[in-house]
């Protein structure tokens, strides 16, 4: 029996985490997107804490439909606050998505931002 997108994506997720993981130095910049929303926090795998988070589901953002032009805001967020709290490297982690679209303009934005991966 097949399965769903959702589990082909789930599966490559699972893939991708076996070998990236985030530590304090460098830890990793995760990122999830639904339908509607696009969501991304900077992790320390090692303490098991979220150090910065930014969503399009955030105040300024929140009325506006999920399109490139938004992920690009959502990634200049996370890259702004992430160089606030002292982070300059992470390690990218797609969550299983094709990097493209949406995930890509986050994940350029936030080297935009200064972010290095």
């Amino acid at each position: 029996m097949r399965g769903s997108r959702a589990d082909a994506r789930r599966r490559r997720h699972f893939r991708v985490r076996k070998k990236v993981s985030g530590t304090a130095q460098r830890p990793r910049l995760a990122v999830f997107r639904s339908n509607r929303y696009i969501y991304a926090q900077v992790i320390d795998d090692e303490a098991g804490k979220t150090i910065v988070s930014a969503s399009s589901r955030e105040a300024s953002l929140k009325d506006e439909t999920l399109t490139v032009d938004v992920a690009k805001k959502v990634g200049a967020l996370i890259g702004a606050r992430a160089k606030e709290a002292g982070i300059d490297a992470v390690v990218f982690d797609r969550g299983g998505f094709p990097f493209h679209g949406r995930v890509q303009a986050l994940a350029e934005a936030a080297r935009e931002a200064g972010l290095e991966f």
